[in-house]
């Protein structure tokens, strides 16, 4: 068996783009303010996973709730790169009684990646991200998950893949905010990992 944790899990499957409303920072932490369309259903201490990065719910006061990223985080995400206003996807935890309709994500980044490739075709996009050197790989039609949307990738080298998006993901995702160089989260399949963990041994 596989020690895969399943606490906090996420599919990948994005339920909604919320909006940073404010951004402070505090020593080397930096807190986000952010609106959505059900913050109403919202708790404090709950999980909610922001690009693919599961942060805590720290505060809830009006239509915005407080989250706070940690230097550990920043370094390794590309949530110190968004600014007032930016669009953020959010994913709530699975419910353990829930269709499971995207992959196992964990709201762990692995890395980030520019993206190298827009292409618009009849009816779809392409895109192409590379993320230089890593410990973990992707494999043709495997699953990926990219600024928190589990995606299928394709064209796939050792250090970079592309992706096919269909008009409803632009439209409610983030992704539609996405141009060449722009940085994303990428979080590899646990599955993969776990076997390239094995493989080494």
């Amino acid at each position: 068996m596989l020690g895969i944790n399943f606490e906090n899990m996420f599919t990948g499957i994005i339920e909604d783009t919320g909006k940073v409303n404010a951004i402070e920072t505090e020593g080397s932490n930096v807190h986000f303010f952010i609106s959505c369309g059900f913050i109403k259903e919202l708790k404090i201490d709950q999980s909610v996973a922001h690009n693919g990065v599961c942060l805590t719910i720290v505060d809830i006061s009006g239509e915005s709730y407080k989250v706070t990223a940690i230097e550990e985080t920043l370094s390794k995400t590309n949530l110190g790169l968004l600014k007032s206003g930016d669009d953020v996807n959010l994913e709530r935890c699975m419910l353990n009684n829930g269709r499971f309709d995207g992959h196992i994500v964990q709201g762990h980044v692995d890395n980030t990646a520019k993206c190298i490739k827009k292409e618009q075709l009849d009816g779809s996009w392409v895109f192409g991200f590379d993320f230089g050197k890593s410990e973990h790989v992707v494999v043709e039609k495997g699953s990926v998950c990219v600024n928190g949307i589990s995606l299928t990738c394709f064209n796939c080298t050792d250090s970079s893949f592309e992706v096919a998006i269909i008009p409803y993901t632009i439209e409610h995702t983030n992704l539609k905010h996405v141009e060449i160089d722009s940085v994303v989260n990428l979080e590899f399949d646990i599955i993969g990992k776990y076997v390239e963990k094995m493989m080494q041994k």
